[in-house]
């Protein structure tokens, strides 16, 4: 599954309805308090050119749309998840106010477009920038596009309240509830904790003894008079033009595992080879006479979605960690096995709030070069992903950073990038994945190419 911006999904003609989510309550004040990212994520400034904050996804549903068993759908969706029956807000004194509604007191409104001008993809963009923020409610918004045969589902919501994983869940979820209302059938999906009670949790129940300072440790370790990661290339100056993007497969399925042969000869995960390919590509992108070229650092996030009741639940599950190894330029072995003990070593950091190491530290933390990582194959309908064009999507950004993302799936391993709209960050993002994909097809290739075998 990509993962990109609404303008590089094929938006269909077709009649455009919105689903729009309404409540009467009643409301019950509600004192569990945010999680450290909800809480920070909130409180920024929305006029520091992060205001646009969502994520999002879309894909079809085979069969005319039956417009009652989709409410149904929408209902039944906001009910199993309480942190979108949840409204937040901050009063002028910076204090956070939370309220919350029961299951079952969700509506969700039609709201038919009688035109097709502007396109259908600009009435998307203009509803999820204006509906999907973290300072309102819903802080999410649904719609479809219908033809004859088939219907798409849109979804985009406030980062405050979905990660990246959550995304690539909600079309199994919402397609099986769909199809189990229709068939009068109880739906097959697990059941799920509350986002809710994860960040009061978070809060209230502090980190594990020892767990604080050792975060602490590894991330003054990596400010230590370097400061955090930037990427490999210049970016060129900063402007006020939105960011650019790149998506592109590095391997097909068969490429794809032929890569993770690879990394189990050598004894570390596909994750650490992957991470040994980026720094290698780093070395071969910079100058020979480069300081840096010999060291690979990022920032790299750590899901804390370590039991049961969060494995499916929509939240922001996400830690940071910083990560930084030596690249052996003549071997893939050698550089995998020490990013191999380098993402053990930062784990214990990514699984502390990074919001409470931006604290702890007493100086502004803002990661400008971050990679993730994901293996999504396993997931429920992962399979059938490509038939039902389904896409991973998030809002355009304003900022001067980059942020890759690696996702493994059934189809290969998928590239995407966000990085500063000028010349020449868009020359050195394209540089550093073409090497990227060189490096990661050298080790799908026949071993001998990455020393493993003679």
């Amino acid at each position: 599954m990509e993962f990109t911006e609404l303008a590089d999904y094929p938006v269909p003609d077709g009649a455009l309805e919105e689903w729009f989510p309404t409540s009467d309550g009643p409301w019950a004040e509600d004192d569990r308090v945010l999680s450290f990212v909800h809480e920070a994520h909130l409180n920024r400034d929305p006029a520091a050119g992060t205001s646009l904050s969502w994520l999002g996804t879309a894909f079809d549903v085979h069969g005319p749309l039956d417009h009652d068993a989709f409410r149904r759908t929408l209902q039944a969706f906001v009910d199993r998840h309480e942190v979108l029956r949840t409204d937040t807000h901050t009063d002028d004194a910076g204090g956070v106010h939370r309220r919350t509604t029961a299951p079952g007191t969700v509506d969700v409104d039609r709201i038919v477009f009688a035109t097709r001008t502007p396109s259908n993809f600009d009435r998307l963009q203009r509803m999820f920038d204006e509906h999907a923020s973290a300072r309102s409610w819903p802080s999410y918004v649904f719609a479809t596009v219908s033809r004859t045969d088939r219907f798409t589902v849109f979804f985009a919501g406030d980062h405050s309240i979905l990660d990246g994983f959550s995304i690539v869940l909600v079309a199994h979820e919402l397609t099986e509830l769909y199809d189990s209302i229709r068939a009068g059938r109880t739906p097959q999906l697990p059941s799920v904790g509350s986002y809710v009670d994860f960040g009061h949790r978070e809060r209230k129940s502090g980190p594990a003894p020892g767990a604080a300072r050792r975060a602490l440790d590894i991330w003054r370790s990596a400010l230590d008079g370097s400061g955090l990661p930037e990427f490999p290339l210049p970016l060129g100056p900063r402007t006020s033009s939105a960011q650019a993007s790149i998506s592109r497969w590095l391997l097909d399925a068969d490429g794809a595992r032929a890569f993770g042969e690879a990394c189990r000869e050598v004894g570390v995960t596909s994750f650490a080879g992957t991470m040994a390919c980026l720094g290698l590509a780093s070395y071969d992108v910079l100058d020979a006479d480069s300081p840096n070229r010999h060291i690979f650092r990022t920032v790299t996030p750590v899901h804390t979605r370590h039991e049961p009741q969060w494995e499916a639940a929509l939240g922001w599950f996400v830690g940071l960690a910083p990560l930084q190894f030596t690249v052996d330029a003549e071997s893939f072995p050698a550089t995998a096995r020490l990013a191999e003990a380098a993402i053990r070593r930062v784990v214990p950091a990514g699984e502390f709030p990074f919001d409470r190491i931006r604290h702890l530290v007493g100086a502004p933390v803002e990661p400008r070069f971050v990679v993730s990582y994901l293996d999504i194959r396993s997931l429920p309908g992962a399979q059938t992903w490509p038939e039902r064009n389904a896409r991973a999507l998030r809002s355009r950004q304003y900022t001067h950073d980059v942020y890759a993302w690696i996702n493994r799936t059934p189809e290969g391993i998928n590239l995407s990038m966000r990085f500063p709209g000028n010349e020449i960050a868009t020359a050195g993002a394209h540089r550093w994945s073409d090497a990227l994909g060189v490096r990661v097809a050298e080790v799908a290739r026949p071993y001998r190419s990455v020393g493993l075998r003679p």
